[in-house]
């Protein structure tokens, strides 16, 4: 697929989430996965391959590495700009948790080449999503006007975070505050006036941040962004990069083809898996308002971390857990027990094989996965090389078809653990299945 634009994310539910954003501006998309080499270096296989505005998004899972995301993050750019990328898009926790600085720092080491992209790259970062409560107001990131360390992301057990001010966040960094009103386009103009001065010379700035408390003001930013030219590099979450789907050049009109995933395999028969891997509130009382709402059979897996310990301890769980007739509805959850930074790819990896065990005792219809660590480890587990991103079931959930591995075709929904309200898992589950039952009735039927 050529690709236009290179989405590195530190996640893999914030890469496909940003891909989505895309999809839904008529881009077509690809979601690269551990299975292929390494990030942004290769074209996963069965990807659009005459797609004229290729999105290629790919997850360096860096939240959680310290110091170490610098290098991780930057080798990925590389990868992307191996492949052509013209313009890079730097995919953050939308509540800054984990190791924001450096992978900002990474990107502008691999992206800032002196080249003819522009010269010395400056990252412009504004994580704001207005549509899931996420705003920045006078350099302060809020999520439904709070504070982030006041609320679950203060608490995260892996990556907690401590102060919601851009600057402390970002040193060196300097803020604008809140894009001027009017025409997105002229407006833009001016917030790039105001970017160019702030990095320009000998300040030795490289990162500026920028406000935004609704959808209009990330429409400016997206405009400054694109009239800067590749040399400026967005950072945020998906809500910004929804505006730069809308804004940056493409090489060919939106169609209803160019989102349409190569193949989308409809099953007939299995449960509907989801795997809960996130310690979040937000994604336990989803999962718990799931399994309450839900109208057909379900089973919750609750394994503790002796089930997980080893492969036996998983067999002996599974034997037991894991009972004829499957019910419509599987819903796996991690051991509420944090196990800590240095302890947490484990569980997720653990999870990963039991869910990759169940599925091969009995073909599951469809995976979704809460919880970026849960995801990655899953896709790493079945080797697939790709995700073609068909669209959203909700705000914030992206879904497509798994290429490549052993699951080659199987239908995966991702999510986010902090994102949404109490019923939006359960309203997820819901439309897959309901999607699943029209796709039955009617083959041709559009997949996104």
């Amino acid at each position: 697929m050529p690709v236009r634009v290179g989405v590195v994310a530190d996640d893999l539910t914030g890469a496909a989430d940003t891909a989505v954003q895309f999809v839904a501006s008529g881009w077509a998309a690809v979601l690269d996965l551990p299975g292929g080499s390494s990030p942004g270096s290769s074209s996963p296989g069965g990807g659009p391959a005459d797609a004229p505005d290729g999105v290629l998004a790919v997850s360096t899972d860096a939240r959680a590495l310290g110091e170490g995301a610098r290098a991780v993050t930057a080798a990925a750019v590389r990868g992307l700009r191996e492949r052509g990328a013209a313009h890079l898009y730097l995919k953050v926790d939308s509540t800054l948790r984990g190791s924001v600085a450096a992978q900002v720092a990474g990107a502008l080491d691999a992206w800032d080449s002196g080249d003819a992209r522009g010269g010395r790259a400056v990252a412009v970062v504004c994580p704001a999503y207005p549509a899931m409560g996420r705003t920045v107001v006078d350099g302060v990131a809020l999520v439904d006007g709070r504070r982030l360390e006041e609320g679950p992301a203060g608490r995260d057990p892996v990556t907690p975070v401590a102060t919601s001010v851009l600057g402390e966040l970002l040193p060196g960094a300097v803020h604008l505050g809140r894009p001027g009103t009017g025409p997105s386009e002229r407006a833009g103009r001016a917030l790039l006036d105001a970017v160019l001065a702030a990095s320009g010379g000998d300040t030795g700035v490289r990162v500026v941040t920028v406000d935004a408390a609704d959808d209009a003001d990330l429409a400016v930013v997206a405009a400054a962004v694109a009239a800067g030219g590749p040399a400026l590099v967005p950072v945020g979450s998906a809500g910004l990069a929804g505006a730069l789907a809308r804004c940056w050049p493409r090489t060919s009109a939106p169609t209803a083809e160019s989102s349409r995933p190569p193949h989308a395999a409809v099953r007939s028969a299995g449960a509907v898996l989801v795997l809960v891997s996130s310690l979040h509130d937000v994604a336990r009382e989803q999962a718990d308002v799931l399994r309450g709402g839900w109208s057909g059979s379900v089973t919750h897996l609750a394994p503790t971390h002796a089930d997980l310990a080893d492969d036996a301890a998983r067999a002996r769980w599974l034997a037991t857990a894991d009972r004829p007739p499957r019910p419509d509805l599987l819903v796996l959850t991690a051991p509420p027990e944090p196990a800590g930074a240095a302890a947490a790819p484990g569980v997720a990896t653990a999870l990963a094989d039991a869910v990759a065990a169940l599925h091969g005792r009995e073909p599951l219809r469809a995976v979704v996965a809460v919880g970026g660590d849960g995801a990655e480890a899953l896709v790493r587990r079945w080797a697939a090389t790709g995700l073609s991103v068909a669209g959203a079931l909700a705000e914030g959930v992206p879904h497509g078809v798994l290429i490549g591995g052993v699951s080659d075709g199987l239908p995966l929904a991702t999510k986010a653990g902090g994102f949404g309200a109490p019923g939006t898992l359960l309203d997820v589950v819901q439309r897959l299945s309901q999607k699943h039952t029209d796709q039955l009735a009617d083959p041709r039927r559009d997949q996104p």
